[in-house]
């Protein structure tokens, strides 16, 4: 029976097609909207997940506003990164100036660094070697660049060993960094904002700032417990003034950001969800116009023997035909413009994970069967001999 009634189904939507792809119009845009939502919501919030901890999920950042005269210094930092829970510290000193090497002239943000610097970030080189600890010492006029650096004042020279000036003073460029294909990365060269690194104790005589502003630490083990161990040290040395410095722990967030995007996921689900309720409606209505015109038929079915789950099943399965063709065709039309996006914006992936495909099908088979029902019970309902008799 239950073949049968599919196949009767399967005859009435066939036999409408225009009338049957109008119906699943608001099914397919619907589940467009939920799927494509939620996804770009996915993707970019991995996105910047795995920008977050390729900053250093294991990171503490610290900047100091006010050091009550009691600033930090280099070897400062040393006793602090002998603190339980803390691993390697190093200041993050930062001004943004222009470099120019030839005809080339390039805005930089300069960051003054020590040799942590380069395993708390996690950088990767591509080319040369990081700042030495000598470098900083000795002040030493050497540079490590950024890849977009290097290829915007360079180009496709090999840069290793060659001198470029920053406000007037010439460095060597000791070592260049991987290139990088993130979304970071990619704002900061829109915004200008290519790095590069020296030793601390140059970049800050040419800020005019010989102490430490700013530093970051890694934890060793727990993050909070790196942190904690960061704000009692301060406390201390800022006459346990909270609004003298402030510390930003990047695991935190991460979380925070998870947080986020779970709630902006959920909201746009929710607004997408009410697009297939419309969709749905729209399937009621139809089906009480086909259950109308189809009168005669349900009363002829009826008098041959057709009963009561019969008749309903037949509309219940159309409708939920409907729905389900509706919701094959919004994922299709989903995928296709996830890949669009995705290829637009180059350093995020859309992709449709099973869970938002599962929900789309879930949730558009609920809305066929529960917006199918009303038309369902109201054809098995009719009177043979009235239905017999209806001439419409």
């Amino acid at each position: 029976m239950i073949f049968q009634s599919i196949k009767m189904a399967w005859e009435a939507v066939r036999s409408n097609k225009m009338r049957s792809f109008l119906t699943m119009l608001g099914i397919i845009i619907g589940v467009t909207a939920l799927v494509v939502l939620v996804s770009l919501v996915d993707g970019a919030a991995g996105s910047i997940t795995s920008e977050v901890e390729n900053l250093g999920n294991d990171m503490v950042t610290v900047s100091v506003m006010d050091d009550k005269g009691a600033p930090l210094r280099l070897e400062d930092l040393s006793r602090l990164s002998q603190l339980e829970g803390v691993g390697l510290t190093s200041p993050s000193g930062s001004m943004t100036t222009t470099a120019k090497y030839l005809s080339n002239e390039v805005m930089v943000s300069l960051n003054g660094v020590i040799p942590a610097y380069y395993d708390i970030q996690g950088l990767e080189l591509g080319q040369g070697r990081f700042l030495k600890t000598a470098d900083v010492d000795n002040r030493s006029y050497v540079a490590v660049l950024a890849y977009d650096a290097a290829e915007e004042l360079f180009g496709e020279e090999d840069v290793l060993g060659k001198r470029f000036t920053i406000s007037g003073r010439s460095f060597q460029v000791v070592g260049v960094l991987a290139e990088e294909e993130s979304m970071m990365s990619a704002m900061r060269s829109m915004m200008g904002g290519v790095s590069v690194y020296v030793p601390f104790t140059v970049e800050s005589r040419m800020a005019g700032q010989p102490y430490v502003t700013s530093f970051c630490a890694s934890a060793d083990g727990d993050t909070s417990a790196a942190e904690n161990a960061l704000e009692q040290a301060l406390l201390k040395r800022f006459q346990q003034d909270s609004d003298a410095f402030t510390l930003v722990n990047m695991s935190s967030i991460s979380q925070a950001m998870d947080k986020v995007t779970d709630t902006l996921t959920l909201m746009l689900g929710c607004v997408a969800a009410i697009s297939l309720l419309v969709g749905g409606i729209g399937i009621m209505n139809i089906m009480l116009v086909s259950v109308t015109e189809r009168t005669r038929e349900i009363g002829i079915r009826k008098a041959i023997g057709a009963g009561h789950r019969s008749i309903m099943a037949q509309f219940l399965l159309e409708a939920l035909m409907l729905s389900l063709m509706g919701c094959m065709l919004g994922l299709g039309l989903s995928w296709v413009i996830l890949q669009i996006f995705s290829h637009v914006a180059e350093s995020i992936t859309f992709a449709m994970s099973a869970d938002v495909v599962g929900l789309a099908v879930g949730y558009s088979s609920a809305v066929g069967l529960i917006f199918g029902l009303y038309p369902a019970n109201k054809a098995a309902r009719k009177h043979p001999i009235e239905a017999l008799r209806y001439d419409g």
